[in-house]
């Protein structure tokens, strides 16, 4: 029976460096679990503007920086930060970029409204993430993802990173909160995600002029090998679509004794 040693975490948001939520929390202490398990873990979060570099230490790895992704024909360079949690020996790695994410917020202004560039935001941080994994030459076993944010991983894992050597046999779980937005993306996210390897049919689930929060979590769903329902609000759209997809599921809403099961949701996925 094989087991899922080595764990790829893909959050919007890690506590302490963002305030305390559902995500943020589970973000936290799940990955030093799995460590304390004897299995390896890499964590990877944006590097918000509200984030203090100097109070949390973020310092640049150069080696990892200095790459461009293009989305909409415009270059954004790649910067890689990273910083410890020295009570839990547990290290976190930021996606940086001055266009996206030097801003005083994570995802709403000041005013509370959603950033209109929230779904180039999305794409630049999975893709920036999948690209600097393969620098660390560190191939996962499992990569399990939190919020909206992550959604594009299972995509771009099973179709634009399918044959790379240190993807193409890991599992993607997606972790479903209570987290929606209310901005749909715009009518060009569609053309803006497209990689190699993703084809018009692999995106179905967002083939409309505005792509929802459920439109968005479908998508997630439709490529992914395992789905962690994590909270009773989930609306019953997203909840049929699991079961309509036959995807390996579990609906675990404990918020504190959530290891082991997730755990073993993780080597299920190999047998």
């Amino acid at each position: 029976m094989k087991e899922a040693s080595k764990i790829l975490f893909i959050s919007q948001e890690i506590s302490p460096y963002l305030p305390e939520s559902e995500i943020a929390k589970i973000s936290r202490f799940l990955p030093q679990a799995i460590q304390e398990k004897g299995r390896e873990m890499r964590a990877f979060m944006p590097r918000f503007g509200c984030i203090n570099e100097r109070r949390n230490q973020l310092h640049e790895v150069i080696r990892l920086s200095g790459m461009n992704l293009i989305i909409d024909d415009t270059d954004h360079p790649l910067i890689i930060k990273v910083a410890s949690i020295q009570s839990a020996r547990m290290q976190v790695y930021f996606i940086d970029n001055d266009d996206f994410f030097q801003r005083k917020f994570s995802t709403i202004d000041e005013n509370g409204e959603e950033y209109d560039d929230n779904d180039e935001r999305t794409i630049f941080f999975v893709r920036g993430v999948m690209e600097t994994v393969k620098k660390l030459r560190w191939a996962p076993d499992v990569i399990h993802c939190h919020g909206w944010m992550t959604a594009l991983t299972p995509l771009y894992v099973k179709k634009a990173f399918n044959e790379d050597p240190f993807f193409k046999d890991a599992k993607v779980v997606y972790s479903i909160y209570d987290d929606e937005f209310k901005k749909p993306f715009n009518s060009h996210f569609e053309e803006h995600l497209m990689l190699d390897g993703v084809e018009k049919g692999d995106l179905n689930s967002i083939n409309k002029a505005d792509v929802t929060y459920n439109a968005l979590t479908k998508l997630a769903i439709d490529h992914a090998d395992g789905i962690i329902v994590t909270n009773d609000n989930i609306s019953a759209e997203i909840k049929e679509h699991i079961t309509q997809k036959g995807v390996a599921s579990l609906t675990y809403t404990d918020t504190e004794n959530y290891v082991d099961p997730y755990i073993e949701f993780y080597d299920s996925l190999f047998n």
